[in-house]
């Protein structure tokens, strides 16, 4: 099974990523959660464009990707889960639900130090928040969060399997919670006990510093709820709510691709908490 994962995983990832936008960009244009502030079309062209950029850069700079590499690891019997019994299903269930933890704390470290800060607020800066939001990120950050994600794997041993699925509900749940889509308050708090919700996952684009650092998690729920981030704002509240940073408003800056580029290199660093 696993050979046959390596062989198809792009396949499997661009259908899933195409599957999910396509269904989220169609709820967002039968039942927005928000009016969008800027013109979708240039937002869109940059957020989109960085997405293939990115791309490119982790297949040219990690040729393996996380689940070739945790294949690698299954052969030379690196990390935990490839040195105790564990039944298969179990151990694919552990390494998705640690690789999640593990993510939820690269975040709140892309908040906490100030040089990181620099590379995460390209995907704070945007000032609209839809689908191509959740896959907003600087390339630098993209190649820090593989080189985490290796390191994860290896200590763990991930399994192939666990890894792909791992990735792709990860790019899934992304997309959805980023999605300015509509979401019945009553189900919305059903479905945020266990994952990520938008109307959740919102409040962490407020421009209000305290809320920017809340609401961390990408996939599950549980560890914003465990670990003390989560913040939760009346539903109302969403449709006025003001997206981005306060310092970073030039759509020309923030919403085109060279001024993505070069965010990180600006000197305003703005306020963060952490």
């Amino acid at each position: 099974m696993d050979q046959m994962l390596l062989s198809n995983e792009i396949s499997i990832r661009l259908g899933f990523f195409f599957g999910v936008f396509i269904l989220v960009g169609a709820w967002e244009l039968i039942a927005p959660r928000r009016p969008l502030a800027v013109a979708k079309l240039g937002r869109w062209a940059a957020n989109l464009g960085l997405v293939v950029l990115n791309s490119l850069l982790l297949r040219l700079l990690f040729p393996a990707a996380a689940v070739g590499f945790s294949a690698i690891c299954a052969q030379e019997g690196w990390g935990l889960l490839n040195n105790i019994s564990l039944s298969p299903w179990l151990g694919v269930a552990v390494a998705v639900v640690v690789l999640d933890f593990v993510i939820y704390l690269q975040h709140v470290l892309f908040h906490a130090l100030p040089i990181l800060w620099r590379l995460h607020r390209v995907h704070h800066a945007d000032l609209d928040y839809d689908v191509t939001t959740g896959a907003r990120f600087h390339p630098v950050e993209i190649i820090l969060s593989m080189v985490v994600k290796i390191a994860a794997i290896s200590v763990l041993g991930a399994p192939p399997v666990g890894v792909l699925i791992f990735e792709v509900v990860l790019n899934a749940t992304a997309m959805f919670n980023h999605g300015n889509i509509y979401i019945p308050v009553k189900i919305d708090r059903i479905i945020r006990l266990c994952i990520v919700t938008p109307d959740m996952h919102r409040v962490h684009h407020c421009v209000e510093v305290d809320l920017t650092n809340s609401n961390f998690g990408f996939s599950l729920s549980i560890w914003d709820r465990t670990m003390g981030t989560y913040a939760e704002k009346p539903a109302e509240w969403h449709r006025e709510m003001k997206i981005g940073l306060d310092h970073f408003r030039d759509p020309k800056q923030v919403n085109a691709l060279p001024g993505i580029l070069l965010l990180p290199f600006k000197k305003h660093l703005g306020r963060y908490p952490l």
